[in-house]
């Protein structure tokens, strides 16, 4: 075979790689722009809007996402994270004192039973044991309710991320192309600029 030939073979495999990284970099950039469009619309149509700065809490201006996004609408997968870690997150742990829905489910099993065993003998606490049960139910709806938007909001931010490799991967597609276009056009050069064709096999 001779090394014009070659050369040729080599370039024009070239161009069909640098043709299929840019079909893949359509491919990844079409993904990276609908998860970031997609996050965006359904994260939009919660209306939910960080704090504005003057009304933070001296706990929650201890956060420097609350901080910096203060005032703006929740419209993005960084700041859904923002949001679930450092906003929803820190007043939960206010309301189960460090418990978690799982866990107050069995501090309510106990009250209910303490309540329950009261009940029947007639004890003089009925009424505060009854209160005490109320309490612990009204936070484990409250941990349930916000644990839940902090799980759907963090997915969102799953989401994002995938959406941002997404794009990562697009660019990285687009620039091999770029490479090996350039080389294949160099490989071209090569072959027609050469004098003699030696023959290699």
């Amino acid at each position: 075979m001779k090394r014009r030939t070659l050369d040729m073979i080599f370039s024009a495999g070239g161009i069909a790689v640098a043709i299929l990284l840019v079909l893949l970099g359509f491919v990844f950039k079409t993904n990276a722009d609908f998860a970031d469009s997609y996050v965006h619309d359904q994260l939009a149509e919660q209306k939910i809007s960080f704090t504005a700065a003057e009304f933070l809490s001296d706990e929650e201006k201890t956060s420097n996402c609350l901080i910096e996004n203060a005032g703006t609408p929740l419209d993005s997968g960084k700041k859904a994270e923002c949001y679930a870690n450092d906003y929803i997150g820190m007043h939960l742990k206010g309301i189960g004192g460090g418990e978690t829905y799982a866990t107050i489910g069995a501090i309510q099993t106990k009250a209910k039973t303490a309540l329950a065993d009261a009940t029947a003998a007639n004890a003089s606490n009925v009424a505060e044991l009854k209160a005490d049960l109320d309490k612990i139910t009204g936070q484990r709806e409250t941990m349930f309710k916000g644990e839940t938007l902090r799980g759907l909001l963090l997915t969102s931010y799953g989401f994002s991320i995938f959406g941002e490799k997404a794009a990562l991967a697009g660019m990285l597609s687009f620039l091999g192309a770029l490479v090996m276009l350039l080389a294949s056009i160099a490989g071209f050069i090569h072959a027609f600029s050469s004098k003699g064709e030696k023959k290699l096999i």
